[in-house]
């Protein structure tokens, strides 16, 4: 059986003139022809996202939605009825969310933090403004140092709330943002601590230690190439000077030019550092 809301692999049946049946365990569902790839044929295995279509069919397609089953995402409202709101998720037929399912009045081109659910009833799949009785850190599936999705949930007084692999919650401190961020933003991070009694856990954005600091190494070894060789900045730079320039930490900053001067990559002027050309 196929799975409504996500991604499938799926074999070509049959193909016919308005496109082509996957294999679904029964009758086949239909991928209508304007997405079925060129050179398409029989028995070819196609990955392809299931979801109803406009007239309560399955049906497949090979668009990419911005977001699947179980995802958290930042969805834009197109349409606003009596019943509720419509969002574009990227696909020919757009998410609906119930009046129910609302925190508060949506409206037209307004954007949302929505949770992506199947609907008990329909079958169907929707969506919900109701995020916090899907997260829980009562058991948790993160240790330290993992790496994790963030997506940004609420402000706080000492930063932001963020959901962890749309399932937990931790607290991104305001001395680890960098950059400006607002509810729905997504990005790579880690987990930085755990707190045993209650299960609150502490996050980072990027990688962990040295992953993060050979990532960032490539970074200043091309903006070093691209500058003639030299950029002034150094251990003594202000940290929004430095952010500003590299997307980066005054911290990691300082960790990466320490190790490329032990691999004899770079040198270390008084106010600046120097590529070294081998």
């Amino acid at each position: 059986m196929v799975k409504v809301g996500e991604y499938n692999n799926l074999n070509v049946l049959r193909m016919v003139e308005f496109g082509c049946y996957l294999d679904d365990g029964k009758e086949g569902t239909l991928l209508p022809k304007r997405f079925v790839p060129p050179d398409t044929k029989e028995g070819d295995v196609l990955k392809v996202f299931i979801y109803h279509d406009g007239e309560d069919r399955i049906i497949a397609t090979t668009q990419e939605p911005k977001g699947v089953l179980g995802d958290i995402v930042k969805l834009n409202a197109v349409s606003v009825t009596e019943q509720g709101a419509f969002l574009d998720w990227g696909l020919m037929k757009d998410i609906f969310v119930p009046k129910s399912q609302q925190l508060g009045k949506m409206l037209p081109r307004g954007s949302y933090l929505v949770k992506i659910v199947l609907d008990e009833k329909t079958g169907r799949i929707a969506a919900t403004e109701k995020i916090d009785q899907f997260l829980s850190n009562q058991s948790l599936t993160v240790k330290e140092l993992d790496e994790v999705k963030l997506t940004v949930y609420r402000r706080t007084d000492i930063g932001y709330v963020v959901i962890i692999n749309n399932k937990h919650t931790g607290v991104l401190h305001t001395n680890e943002i960098y950059r400006d961020i607002t509810a729905g933003d997504t990005f790579t991070g880690f987990i930085k601590k755990i707190y045993p009694r209650d299960n609150k856990i502490d996050v980072a954005a990027g990688k962990s230690g040295y992953k993060r600091v050979e990532d960032e190494a490539e970074k200043i070894i091309r903006l070093l190439k691209e500058n003639g060789g030299y950029l002034p900045f150094y251990d003594k730079s202000e940290a929004d000077e430095i952010y500003s320039f590299f997307g980066m930490s005054k911290k990691t900053f300082k960790m990466t030019i320490g190790n490329l001067y032990k691999k004899r990559l770079i040198n270390l002027e008084k106010t600046g550092i120097k590529l070294i050309e081998n």
